[in-house]
């Protein structure tokens, strides 16, 4: 039975602690905050019996911890997941792994030298939905794919970024919109359509005051199977709508928001095509979770990602999401600023 440490101790690690309660086999043993009357706070508001360290040298030291989850602010996870590596600690790191391609090879070169597993949280990637869609991908439904695109229109009111301390930096957050929010649908896009090879962006801060990243965010994407695609993100619409990503291509075209599917036509169907219609066709009218509220998010994505987690720990099979999944998103993310920047393309490296 794998003990867990969770380091930082903010609203996401929350998530993190009530999706692990309901794993079989997980169990949480201890919390790591600079100070410890976050971790404490943390404890008590969700009734855990666990320890609480203000070093996470501290867990580290623990036999009956195999697995740590960084949930720090973005840019601190390389730190304290080489560190859990170098301790023969399995890793699991909150979205994104790290905000540079330099600090993400730092993690994986990390878990790969210690012989430790790595995961990126990308919950998104469990839903049924998205998986039949990857499904239909794999199996060549879609003929050619053509184009690909994702849109994340939310809202974060001003106050969002005041109050978290390292939101909306470039230190920490690394980026805006896309960093922090839209790479969940970056990380399904590319899951779709494959490895980009070319991206040209555009970047601009419109709606909030006092951050130092994007609010919105528009992107052109050349993919190695050479189809196009689209990717646009920001978090000054409100109040919030649904996120949105479409696959077409020769034979087929899947439109997908807030992973239930508006449209799934496809030249040649079957009985199983009317089904998922069925299952995953639109329920009502409103915005999911997460489109004006970060708190108000799901943690079941996380509890099927902490399940696969356990298992690739017990068979030492691959995570379905691991470093190099992860680092792809960043790759196209840190591609978008840098086109956004220069005013000219950039090239995503293998």
């Amino acid at each position: 039975m794998p003990g867990f440490v969770i380091v930082g101790c903010g609203m996401i690690a929350r998530f993190h602690a009530k999706a692990l309660a309901e794993v079989p086999g997980a169990r949480l043993v201890g919390l790591v905050s600079r100070r410890a009357a976050h971790a404490k706070k943390m404890a008590d508001e969700l009734g855990l019996r666990v320890d609480v360290y203000e070093d996470l040298s501290q867990a580290l030291a623990r036999r009956d911890v195999d697995v740590v989850i960084v949930a720090t602010p973005s840019g601190a996870h390389a730190e304290s997941a080489v560190a859990a590596a170098a301790a023969g600690k399995h890793v699991v790191v909150e979205k994104p792994l790290e905000i540079t391609l330099e600090r993400c090879d730092r993690i994986i070169a990390a878990c790969d030298r210690h012989g430790v597993q790595l995961c990126t949280i990308f919950p998104s990637r469990f839903a049924d939905a998205n998986i039949a869609l990857r499904r239909a991908v794999e199996a060549g439904k879609f003929g050619r794919v053509t184009l690909g695109e994702t849109t994340c229109k939310w809202w974060r009111p001003q106050s969002y970024y005041d109050e978290g301390g390292w939101k909306g930096t470039r230190a920490l957050d690394g980026g805006g919109a896309l960093m922090n929010q839209a790479i969940h649908n970056v990380d399904l896009l590319l899951w779709m359509m494959g490895r980009p090879t070319h991206v040209t962006g555009f970047t601009a801060t419109l709606a909030h005051e006092r951050i130092e990243v994007e609010d919105t965010a528009v992107a052109a994407v050349r993919f190695g199977n050479g189809a196009l695609g689209a990717i646009e993100g920001t978090t000054g619409s409100w109040p919030g709508s649904k996120i949105r990503l479409e696959v077409g291509g020769t034979t087929g075209n899947v439109v997908m928001e807030d992973d239930t599917f508006v449209t799934w036509r496809f030249q040649e169907e079957g009985p199983a095509d009317e089904e998922i219609r069925r299952k995953y066709g639109p329920q009502d009218g409103k915005a999911g979770a997460g489109a004006g509220d970060p708190r108000a998010i799901s943690f079941e994505g996380h509890r099927l990602q902490f399940e696969d987690f356990v298992r690739a720990i017990r068979t030492g099979g691959r995570p379905y999401c691991d470093g190099e999944d992860a680092r792809a998103a960043v790759a196209v993310i840190t591609g978008i600023y840098r086109s956004a920047t220069t005013g000219r393309p950039v090239e995503i490296a293998a």
